[in-house]
């Protein structure tokens, strides 16, 4: 079996800090391979944005088939306001939970 050329999984993602203080949006193509180097970020104390907050918890997150979607879908995210993002967050996780994956 072929499988269609281009055709992919992408997610974007929103992930927080223990006290759900700071959001962090991001796309990526392996969304349990992302969350690990989160966390490795934070324990090696790399210089990035999730380990100066320690945002390491998955709130929500999307599926797409092509980068482009995923890629503006990150985009528009990252320009909303606090409130908009709980408010899709609440739409798959309503009460805010740290989610598996």
């Amino acid at each position: 079996m072929h499988l269609q050329e281009g055709f992919h999984t992408y997610f974007i993602y929103i992930l927080t800090n223990k006290a759900k203080s700071v959001f962090y949006v991001g796309v990526t193509n392996n969304l349990k391979n992302r969350l690990i180097k989160h966390k490795d970020n934070i324990a090696s104390g790399n210089n990035t944005f999730a380990s100066k907050y320690n945002v390491e918890f998955l709130l929500y997150f999307e599926k797409f088939t092509w980068i482009q979607e995923a890629i503006a879908r990150e985009k528009e995210i990252k320009g909303w306001r606090r409130e908009k993002k709980i408010t899709l967050i609440k739409t798959m996780n309503p009460n805010l939970e740290f989610l598996d994956y």
